[in-house]
């Protein structure tokens, strides 16, 4: 009897890489894909995962924007925006509900604006420079 594991990755290996294996570098890729398919395959269990899926993002070279339509009944003095290198955290909706937004790129946490227009959350979070430069770190051997 072959797990579910097993069945996916039977698909898998059938399934067309992009072209070239460079994307296979970037594991946002990967967690794309993944989060592609358990939002098709299993739209309630990936919510909950997540978050509602109610925050859209948008990326620039430099930026990432987010949006997120406030559910009537947010209070100003209640609503708090935390943010992580990879992801934001909406916390201070009616009852006591949150939102987790994933980025899509790493940014950098202590730097972001936030404000409400129109019943709406706008949140431009800059992006964390990514570094493909090796560096060189002494070897100690010990005896």
């Amino acid at each position: 009897m072959s797990s579910n594991w097993d069945d996916l990755e039977r698909w898998m290996e059938g399934q067309q890489l992009p072209r070239g294996f460079e994307v296979l570098r970037e594991p946002d890729w990967v967690e794309r894909f993944v989060r592609r398919m358990m939002t098709k395959s299993l739209p309630e269990i990936a919510g909950r995962i997540t978050g509602t899926g109610a925050a859209a993002t948008k990326e620039s070279k430099q930026y990432i924007s987010v949006t997120l339509k406030l559910p009537p009944g947010t209070e100003q003095g209640s609503l708090r925006v935390l943010v992580r290198e990879d992801a934001l955290r909406i916390e201070g909706l009616p009852g006591g509900k949150h939102e987790l937004v994933r980025l899509p790129k790493l940014v950098k946490p202590r730097v972001c604006r936030a404000s409400v227009s129109e019943g709406t959350l706008h949140v431009k979070l800059r992006k964390r420079a990514g570094s493909r430069m090796f560096h060189e770190h002494a070897v100690h051997w010990l005896k």
